[in-house]
């Protein structure tokens, strides 16, 4: 489970595993017409990102799966930081590019 430290009225520390990262593959996987744009973004970007480095918020529509696996709204604060381990990433990217072609039959 993700760990959420509220530092502060302003600023979060989120720690995501692996773990995390199949949560929200398994939960896209389970709404794929719900989650499509997000999937097909996801996939696209990630790599333009170096996949390590993306960014859920640089896309409109791309991090309801992340605040889903954080049940919290990171939007409530004015600063975040993420530590995640290489794995999350390039799993995230796995499952997203497994997704990617169903995803795609819902998104004209």
């Amino acid at each position: 489970m993700a760990k959420v430290n509220v530092i502060d009225d302003r600023t979060l520390k989120i720690e995501l595993s692996l773990e995390d990262a199949i949560s929200m593959v398994q939960q896209a996987a389970g709404e794929v017409d719900k989650f499509a744009s997000e999937i097909i973004t996801i996939f696209e970007k990630m790599p333009k990102f170096n996949y390590t480095h993306y960014c859920f918020y640089a896309f409109d529509d791309t991090a309801q799966l992340f605040e889903n696996v954080l049940g919290i709204d990171p939007k409530q604060y004015k600063t975040f930081s993420l530590d995640a381990p290489d794995a999350f990433f390039y799993s995230l990217y796995g499952g997203m590019a497994s997704l990617y072609g169903e995803a795609k039959k819902y998104v004209a």
